[in-house]
């Protein structure tokens, strides 16, 4: 077995991006404590053609290889910015294409990012439900990060970065005992 991928989404069209800053940061800690490769994307990478396709056959190469890495990614880091209480319909659309069994009992940590504490059940009331669906196992500590938690689009907050940690703690749990072990060791 290789060495374990987490795939980071960000569900921003924005750079830079306070959303793509937060799954940055929480994919870097998790490769960092577990020793896992990493990739983030955001809805720029994944393109134009996502606006245009009806189906997963209908996206061009950029869009088609993103779906792919969320399908391959042993771990998600899923992070939407909230849109009128919820994810933006492009994000959506994004997830809408992938088969649901390809995402069944992937380990997903969710994240998202609002202007102030108003959206901050988003997470629970929009992704939990959304990866639910697909059977995925979202971690049960979610994350939720609002403007001033950042500092030019730097995670800046204690507590966010304490909430951060205890969602990271969570992945060991689908790692190997040996791996889980050995990483909380060091």
């Amino acid at each position: 077995m290789g060495t374990p991928r987490v795939v980071a989404i960000s569900g921003s069209f924005s750079r830079p991006s306070k959303t793509t800053a937060l799954v940055q940061h929480v994919a870097g800690r998790a490769s960092d404590r577990y020793g896992f490769d990493s990739v983030t994307y955001d809805m720029v990478d994944v393109g134009p053609s996502l606006g245009t396709a009806l189906w997963r056959k209908q996206l061009d190469d950029r869009a088609d290889h993103v779906i792919q890495e969320i399908v391959d990614a042993d771990i998600l880091i899923i992070g939407a910015p909230t849109y009128k209480g919820s994810y933006s319909g492009l994000f959506k659309h994004l997830i809408d294409l992938i088969d649901p069994h390809e995402l069944r009992s992937k380990p997903i940590l969710i994240t998202a990012t609002g202007g102030g504490d108003r959206h901050a059940l988003m997470v629970e009331h929009q992704l939990r439900p959304l990866f639910g669906f697909f059977m995925a196992h979202t971690l049960p500590t979610a994350v939720y990060a609002s403007d001033r938690d950042f500092v030019d689009y730097t995670v800046s907050s204690e507590q966010l970065l304490k909430r951060i940690g205890e969602a990271i703690d969570e992945i060991g749990t689908f790692l190997p005992i040996g791996e889980a072990n050995r990483a909380a060791a060091e």
